[in-house]
């Protein structure tokens, strides 16, 4: 398959004057990000990347713990924690961690997967010390200020969070059920990240404790500078501010069984909205596992723009649709892939998966247009390299060096990552949708308004 637009070769030739022939397109230039690592006596791994285009540093560290290492009756841990270390440590006077920053020019954030545990700041490059300063002692000195009361203001905040974006907002239990039906009970996935509200309730102050003194150490963590920064001298501050945090226990590698549906999950809830909407949920490959950047492809060729397959048949010509959504969700232990859609009003769930349904079939039997793949694969490059011109913030450079670290061990697999992509043939496509895409053996969840529409 060819990736890139072909250049025109000049092909006349002229009797008494030669014209050379235009060079033929040449192969894009390897991708690389250079970078420093070493590990600290306790066990945190440190990545060191400097890149000077703007005065920034971006401070990113990742706790190696989500939602799928709690327990069943005490889930929402991770993302409790995602909340609380933000509320100060012993050195750090509670709404300090904020403040400083803030006036330094920095901002932080946070956010929590079923893997990873996340925690970005991004500041002036002359504010690193703080920053590194701030970071480390939420990590080594967060206990001591762990007071029963910070939990239980912390908790009603996650309380207050999941009923926003979970109990009270439109379609917002479809992904609890999703999980549900997807994975078995007691799977590290069958919960959903932000916990259940009897969890969160019953969680008591010695089992945070005991899940932070597990799962926040510094041998359990990776943390990359990224920016304008100095490498020896980020180096030394870095051994200042983290070497004296004491190491924990050796953390164990989350395993689990694969799981594989035996046929069709099927479910229908009501709920307060004014449309239908249908899930259709595959277990896929794991995050970079073959097969995993097929599934990618697939989703854009379904609905990767205006001209794809289910958007243009559902949304323009048959009108039958609002929207329509479709994409690998990548996880560690297991991926799905999604398929979304909103119908129309007057419209019926049931043509619409009878048209997603033949779309996905037509994938099946035959292969994509080279048209089709050269679409999908601009569009996955375009995406690859806006990524790649930021370094902080979520999904940045430094991001992205520490989840590659974690995931392959290879802090440096951008080009790795994107040739997943450019290698991919129409046959590889075709062969994915056959295996991945069984209409035997997926999930359907339908969300119905609790009032008929006019009424």
């Amino acid at each position: 398959m060819t990736i890139r637009p072909l250049v025109a070769l000049a092909c006349s030739l002229r009797l008494l004057t030669a014209v050379p022939l235009a060079q033929a397109p040449q192969a894009p230039a390897t991708i690389t990000v250079p970078y420093t690592e070493f590990t600290l006596a306790n066990g945190l791994h440190v990545i060191l990347h400097r890149d000077p285009t703007v005065p920034v540093a971006a401070v990113n560290v990742w706790y190696h713990v989500g939602s799928g290492r709690e327990k069943p009756g005490r889930t929402g841990f991770a993302h409790l924690f995602e909340h609380v270390m933000f509320e100060g440590s012993e050195h750090v006077a509670e709404g300090q961690f904020d403040s400083w920053l803030e006036a330094a020019g920095g901002s932080n954030n946070g956010s929590t997967s079923e893997d990873r545990t996340n925690y970005v700041t991004d500041v002036p490059s002359n504010a690193l010390e703080l920053a590194l300063f701030l970071e480390s002692d939420r990590m080594g000195y967060l206990l001591p200020t762990l007071t029963q009361g910070k939990l239980d203001g912390q908790r009603d905040v996650v309380k207050n969070e999941k009923r926003q974006r979970v109990d009270n907002a439109p379609y917002g239990q479809a992904f609890v059920e999703l999980t549900s039906m997807l994975y078995p009970k007691g799977h590290p996935y069958s919960w959903p990240v932000i916990g259940s509200m009897d969890d969160l309730s019953a969680a008591q102050l010695d089992d945070v404790r005991e899940f932070f003194t597990t799962y926040y150490a510094p041998n359990n963590a990776s943390l990359v500078i990224a920016g304008d920064i100095d490498i020896a001298q980020t180096r030394t501050l870095v051994e200042k501010w983290f070497s004296a945090i004491p190491r924990g226990k050796d953390v164990s590698p989350l395993v689990t069984q694969p799981v594989q549906l035996e046929g069709v999950v099927r479910r229908t809830i009501t709920d307060r909205v004014q449309l239908p909407r249908l899930y259709m949920a595959w277990h896929t490959p794991a995050f970079y596992a073959p097969g995993d950047a097929a599934m990618d492809m697939i989703g854009g060729l379904l609905t990767g723009g205006k001209n794809s397959r289910l958007y243009k048949r559902l949304v323009y010509d048959l009108q039958m649709a609002q929207d329509v959504f479709a994409a690998q969700q990548s996880s560690a232990l297991g991926s799905t892939f999604l398929v979304v859609s909103t119908a129309r009003p007057g419209q019926s769930l049931e043509k619409i998966q009878a048209v997603i349904d033949e779309e996905i079939a037509r994938l099946q039997q035959q292969p994509p247009e080279a048209r089709e793949m050269m679409r999908v694969l601009n569009q996955t490059e375009a995406s690859f390299y806006r990524r790649m011109e930021r370094t902080a913030g979520f999904g940045g450079k430094a991001d992205q060096l520490n989840g590659y670290f974690v995931a392959t061990g290879m802090p440096d697999f951008f080009e790795e990552d994107l040739a997943r992509y450019r290698a991919l043939s129409p046959a590889d496509i075709q062969s994915a949708a056959a295996r991945y895409l069984p209409a035997t053996r997926r999930v359907e969840l339908s969300v119905m308004p609790a009032t008929p529409a006019g009424k």
